[in-house]
């Protein structure tokens, strides 16, 4: 091989692998669906892609959904399925790619035909419902941005007669700019049928005192129902329909019909995520399920399920609530967290550590726990003991949760079929300290799986609005070319609330003005006779005006509570100007060449005028100033250097603002 064909083909290769990549990434991954038919049952299974490793993440694998055509469904890899009816039904899978960098393979509906169906329920639909339950939701993966979800709804008639009601699903939160949500598909297969969308309407009494439902104004309802539980059973039918028209933007109606005791039934809808879906890796969405078993009672069940948005789908993952808050009534709200975990290894795990970095703006001491899995009792302090308990630890950046004597199985392990027996998670809440200021937070969780090195979750973030403060501003100005100046104010200005550091601010101020100004001139004419006349004018004026000065963009920094600086530009118009004008002219006669200088009282005059104007005297300038007080929230002084463009240049601010 020659020197030429040597160079060539180095420098050819960097470019010919990132072509491969880019082939490989453009690519759709599909996974083919297969099955084999064994006696009455059908063995299902798929032909997977090879997953795309994303670097340091654990091994990456494949969760799987399963949906049979008739209703129910499966989570497992290779489920067996047994139908009760001879027909042809449309098998669909939807698998997930965890811990992988590209998108979830897609498979092609199969079409399956029975034509020895079994009585007997399919082996794969044992009742997940217990106790108590009517109503169940579960999806097969966390909304990523521009991707498909599926979201199932169980429901169950516990009643011991034949019901019919109606079930509601309300999505897209009202505290979100865009709409996450997009239904594309709603597959039903026991006769339900989609309800108009007016029926909410049409339902409630028009002299119902409790209901607003024809309002636009939503706010005050949104702050009634900030605090929603996860499962409820309720009987004021018409509230709940209020709460969540206020909660949510959109919602869907399906009615059943001839549902028997004890009948559980499926619904699935396939949930488009929008491109413009939140795209905060740590923001918290919900949908709202509203069960009413009977239309003929009030009695219902809401059921509110969290999902986080997702940029990949990592099983291990923390989340919050705090996606943007009102940082005026932040110190009343609980902040919602939640730690995801899931063991990927090839054996059980019998300790869970989670450290959870927790900023000190946040109260400890008011910690609780909401939820967790695997459940058990909370670890007493100071005392050991020999069963399974969640221990907290408290530290001055962290909170550590730890699972003890638990039994976690592992993905990888030998006869673990169910995914979720490998997962587990850690919900809790806690309020913000006395003193917090209102920047933004970022925890994340190291999760220690027995003496395995630690799995590093993402970032959950918990963010402001910035809200609005209205400041009111009064002071004194200083021009110093002027004389006998005098120029007070009073205004306001606008900026967001109790910004930590930065922050940039407007101000509309108007002032009321006075200076005097002392004009000397003369003018000479020349007689006949070569006389030569002088007058010498002394002109006194009392300028008084209303102005306005504009400050459309300032930048002001917060150095601490007490402290701040700032500069922008100044803008100012005389609204109104007048001038009360008096002139002196005192007259001499000048004769033989300039050398005899002779008073004349003929030539002497005196005159007063009043000269109004309008809209004059616009100036540009710019300034820096600083303040000392609360200048984050309440009184402060402050002084303010202002270089105008045009004469007079310097002008100096003497002042006191209060921001609310």
């Amino acid at each position: 091989m020659n020197r030429f064909s040597a160079l060539s083909i180095i420098i050819l290769f960097p470019f010919f692998c990132i072509g491969q990549i880019l082939i490989n990434d453009t690519i759709p991954r599909t996974a083919p669906i297969s099955y084999e038919i064994l006696d009455d049952k059908i063995i299902y299974g798929a032909e997977m892609p090879p997953l795309n490793q994303i670097a340091g993440a654990p091994k990456a694998f494949y969760t799987y959904y399963w949906e049979f055509g008739d209703g129910n469904y499966s989570f497992k890899e290779k489920p067996i399925h047994a139908y009760k009816n001879n027909g042809t039904y449309d098998t669909k899978l939807w698998a997930t790619n965890n811990y992988d960098n590209g998108k979830p393979p897609a498979s092609r509906p199969k079409s399956v035909t029975i034509n020895n169906a079994n009585d007997e329920a399919s082996i794969e639909n044992n009742s997940p419902f217990i106790e108590d339950e009517n109503l169940l939701l579960k999806r097969n993966r966390e909304p990523i941005p521009d991707q498909e979800m599926v979201f199932i709804t169980s429901y169950k008639n516990s009643n011991n007669y034949v019901s019919s009601g109606k079930l509601y699903l309300f999505y897209n939160d009202r505290q979100f700019k865009n709409d996450n949500f997009v239904i594309e598909d709603t597959r039903l297969h026991y006769g339900e049928r989609i309800a108009p969308l007016d029926l909410i309407s049409s339902i409630l009494p028009e002299n119902d005192d409790h209901t607003l439902l024809a309002s636009n104004n939503t706010a005050f309802l949104y702050n009634k129902t900030l605090f929603v539980q996860d499962t409820t059973k309720r009987k004021n039918f018409p509230l709940t329909l209020e709460e969540s028209k206020a909660l949510y933007r959109n919602y869907q109606i399906i009615e059943f019909d001839n549902m028997q005791p004890g009948e559980e039934r499926n619904i699935f809808r396939t949930l488009k995520t929008t491109p413009e879906m939140i795209k905060d890796t740590s923001a918290i969405v919900t949908l709202r399920s509203v069960y009413v078993p009977d239309s003929n009672f009030d009695d219902h069940t809401v059921k509110d399920t969290e999902m986080e948005i997702v940029t990949s789908h990592d099983p291990n993952k923390m989340s919050s609530n705090g996606f943007l808050m009102n940082y005026r009534f932040a110190r009343l709200k609980r902040l919602k967290f939640k730690v995801r975990f899931q063991n990927n290894g090839e054996g059980p795990a019998n300790t869970i550590k989670l450290e959870v970095d927790t900023p000190e703006m946040f109260d400890k001491s008011t910690l609780k726990i909401d939820g967790m899995s695997p459940e058990c009792p909370i670890c007493p302090k100071e005392k050991e003991v020999n069963y399974s308990c969640l221990d907290t630890i408290l530290q001055k950046d962290k909170i550590i949760f730890q699972f003890n004597r638990i039994y976690l199985p592992g993905s990888e392990q030998k006869n673990v079929e169910e995914i979720d027996s490998t997962k587990g998670f850690v919900k809790y809440s806690m309020k913000f300290g006395k003193k917090f200021h209102k920047k933004k937070t970022r925890s994340k969780t190291a999760i220690y799986f027995d003496k395995n090195e630690p799995i590093i979750t993402n970032y959950a973030s918990t963010r402001f609005l910035p809200g609005i403060s209205i400041g009111v501003k009064a002071g004194y100005m200083m021009t110093p070319d002027l004389d006998n100046q005098q120029e007070y104010f009073v205004g306001a200005t606008l900026s967001p609330y109790k910004s930590y550091r930065g922050y940039y601010q407007a101000e509309l101020l108007f002032s009321a003005s006075s200076f005097d100004e002392l004009r000397n001139f003369e003018t000479r004419s020349t007689q006949a006779n070569g006389i030569e006349n002088l007058i010498e004018f002394s002109e006194a004026n009392k300028y008084n005006s209303i102005s306005m000065y504009a400050v459309p963009a300032s930048y002001r920094y917060n150095f601490t509570n007490f402290f701040a600086m700032g500069a922008g530009v100044q803008l100012k118009l005389d609204l109104t100007s007048t001038n009360d004008q008096e002139t002196t002219g005192t007259g001499f006669i000048i004769e033989e060449q300039g050398q005899i200088i002779t008073p004349d009282r003929d030539l002497d005059s005196f005159t007063i005028q009043k000269l109004d104007d309008t809209f004059t005297n616009f100036q540009t300038g710019v300034f820096v100033g600083m303040n000392l007080g609360v200048v984050r929230i309440g009184p402060s002084l402050g002084v303010r250097y202002v270089y105008n463009f045009d004469a007079p240049n310097s002008q100096i601010q003497f002042y006191g603002i209060w921001k609310f």
